[in-house]
This record gives C-alpha cells, structure tokens and sequence, in this order.
C-alpha cells in the first residue's frame, strides 16, 4: 500500500491525485496520494512533523523545489546540480531527492516537436525559478546549441547559468530584452506561475516580434491554454501544453517510487478530457 503525496502553496487545484491514481490503476498497484498544502509559516514544522510520517514519496511544487533541500538526507546528481527538488523517495538512507522536470519535460517535447532537436536551433526559457532549472539543464544537453535564459532580474538569470554546466550557448537576457529578440528562437518556454489559474489573464511579455513556426511552450496547465498560448498562437506559433510535461514528470516520479514502468501516453487524451472537463 504506497503513500504518496505532494507538498507545496496553495495546491487544491492539483490535478497530481489524479495523475498518479491512473498510474496505480495501469499498474495494478494499491495506493493513496494526498495533497499536503504547507504554509509558508509553518514549512520547518510540518516538514519536521512529515518525517515522521509512514510515506513512501511525495512530490515538490512551488514554492518549495529549492526551499525543501536542507530537509533531505540524499540528492542524486541531477538534483544536486539544479538545486531544486520535485521528488522525493524515502529509503533507508533517509529522504532522498530528485528532479525529474526537466527529464519530463523534454521527453514530452521531442515526442510532439522531433525537428525542433536539430544543430543551429535557439532556445529562450523565461524565468530562473526552480522549474526553470531542472529544464535548462535538461534543454542545454540536447542538440540545441543555444539556451537563453530571460528574467525579471538579470542577476537570477547569471546565477543559473553560471551554476549549472551545460553544453550549449547560454546568455542572460532581460524580459524587455526578451520581448524584442523573441523572433530570433526556434522553441520559447514559459516557465514561471504566470498566467495560472486564478489569474488566467496576465502573460510574462508580449509576443509581437515571435516568429511564425516558433515551438513556444507553457508549464502552467491550468488554464490548459494560458493567455501566453493563446498569443504565441494567434501569431502562427506551435504550441507545446503544460500538461505534457506535468504527466511526463509524474510518470518519472512514480517509476522512482515504485521501480515500475508506467506508460505516458495512454493517459494523455484522458487527463485533456479531465482538464476541459469532459
């Protein structure tokens, strides 16, 4: 009987339960997964009180991938690396920590856009926040020779670049920078809570200069198109959802917890239907 959960603020709009009963489903596995909703005033005490619990793994969202780590007893080496943290397994080494963002969300990626993994394309990620990290690093050891980062302040955007070793291209842009220069990349993501639900109308910066044929990607999945998409839309662009990545992470997560092999795929016209309501 696995025990699993997710901790994070606020998070009653988590489709991750749901996610993760399919997985037990397809895999004949008996389980529960429960939404631990942390406070920021109360993370040193719940997260003292959680170690105490009987779980198996529990899932990291934000505002908590980085803050987590003091927390954790192991991190394997990507995770280390990143400095964030979106999974974790308890073992008898203790809690240990890994980051399947960025495995997730390429995966999901290459599976819908394979002609975007050629040499010569750019990449411009927007945002250095903990997902942020775990799909640069992911972004930037594929064939893109190019993977800029954009931020509000240019010094996170420096920060990531020079903590993390890459094998691409990588400057630090701002968002102004980034709204002009945007015409200039093959694959555009949008990596921070911008845009979600409840706030579905704001979008990190306008798309104007994007070109047509763009691949332009959005992590948030509530709403399942953002306004950003919406946008990157109207002017021709490819979109590539949040929910892919979402259901590709956790299908990595999962095969941490339980060492099964879930399957993605057929899930994925099941859990569209479950964020349209259907």
């Amino acid at each position: 009987m696995y025990k699993l959960g997710l901790i994070g603020h606020p998070i009653g709009h988590s489709l991750s339960p749901w996610i993760h009963n399919q997985l037990m489903d397809q895999q004949g596995i008996e389980g529960k997964y429960e939404l631990l909703d942390i406070h920021p005033d109360e993370f040193d005490e719940k997260m003292k009180a959680l170690k105490q619990k009987d779980l198996h793994g529990f899932n990291v969202t934000v505002p908590y991938k980085e803050k987590v780590i003091p927390y954790l007893d192991v991190l394997d080496k990507s995770a280390e690396q990143l400095g964030a943290v979106n999974t974790v397994k308890k073992t008898e080494s203790g809690w240990v920590g890994y980051n399947t963002d960025g495995q997730g969300f390429v995966h999901s990626l290459r599976a819908r856009f394979p002609d975007l993994f050629e040499k010569g394309k750019k990449a411009l990620l927007l945002g250095s926040g903990g997902a942020a990290r775990g799909i640069y690093e992911a972004l930037s050891r594929t064939e893109l020779d190019t993977v800029d980062v954009a931020n509000r302040t240019m010094i996170r955007a420096e920060e990531l670049i020079n903590q993390i070793p890459v094998n691409s291209q990588a400057a630090a842009i701002t968002l102004e920078q980034a709204m002009h220069s945007v015409g200039e990349y093959d694959l555009v993501v949008q990596t921070t809570t911008v845009g979600m639900s409840p706030d579905i109308n704001n979008t990190i910066l306008s798309l104007e200069h994007l070109t047509k044929g763009t691949v332009v990607s959005d992590i948030v999945y509530r709403p399942m198109k953002t306004k950003f998409l919406e946008e990157a839309e109207k002017r021709g662009a490819r979109l590539h959802y949040g929910h892919e990545m979402l259901l590709q992470q956790a299908v990595y997560a999962f095969q941490i917890w339980t060492d099964t092999v879930p399957e993605a795929l057929p899930l994925l016209e099941k859990f569209e239907q479950k964020l349209k309501g259907v």
